[in-house]
């Protein structure tokens, strides 16, 4: 997660040189457990914190194994990845900064998730708003949106436009004087607060 993004949709390669920096992104869990991976060196960039991820990941640890994840807004990856080292069947990360996407795909070939992943570079709303297509029903998503650019309630109304499944879970991470306006059809499940940042944990009743 982070507070980066992008406009043009589209699956990506790797590029020829190395877009990596000198920051480094901990696997806390599952079967990349430890690894270590780089992290580019970008303004505004950075993993969700261990301890948050940790406490994230315990709630949900019998709904990741074999959850269709979807990461918005996905910046590292951070989250993404850890549910794919924790069993998830697959993760879609949607990132609008076309090197910071290509970086996130540089470490998926790192640990041999590629094939469970697929990355686009494209605007979260945007992507939201052309819909789901033939995808299936997405079991958990996060979203972590850049702070006070009222982007937490639309992207929450558009993935209730088909994305989700009926008992989804949804992580959503705001600015902590922010109590976001979420559809009736979730309910708040578990929130943790770390800095300037709460995090909250929606299941989504079937409606």
């Amino acid at each position: 997660m982070t507070r980066r993004r992008s406009s043009s949709r589209s699956r990506q390669r790797p590029a020829s040189r190395s877009t990596q920096g000198s920051g480094r992104l901990r696997i806390i869990g599952g079967e990349f457990r430890r690894r270590l991976l780089p992290v580019l060196d970008s303004p505004g960039l950075r993993p969700t914190p261990d301890r948050v991820r940790e406490t994230l990941f315990n709630w949900l640890a019998a709904a990741t194994p074999g959850a269709r994840v979807l990461d918005l807004f996905a910046g590292t990856g951070a989250l993404g990845l850890e549910a794919l080292s924790r069993g998830a069947a697959g993760a879609h990360f949607v990132e609008r900064d076309g090197h910071v996407a290509r970086a996130l795909i540089e470490n998926l070939q790192t640990l041999g998730a590629s094939e469970r992943a697929r990355v686009d570079i494209a605007d979260a709303l945007a992507f939201l708003a052309a819909g789901p297509g033939n995808d299936e029903d997405v079991t958990l998503a996060f979203l972590d949106p850049p702070f006070r650019q009222n982007l937490a309630e639309p992207c929450c109304a558009r993935l209730e436009q088909g994305w989700l499944a009926d008992d989804a879970f949804i992580y959503l991470e705001t600015e902590s004087e922010l109590a976001p306006c979420v559809p009736p059809t979730w309910s708040l499940h578990r929130e943790v607060r770390a800095g300037d940042s709460t995090g909250r944990l929606y299941r989504r009743l079937a409606p």
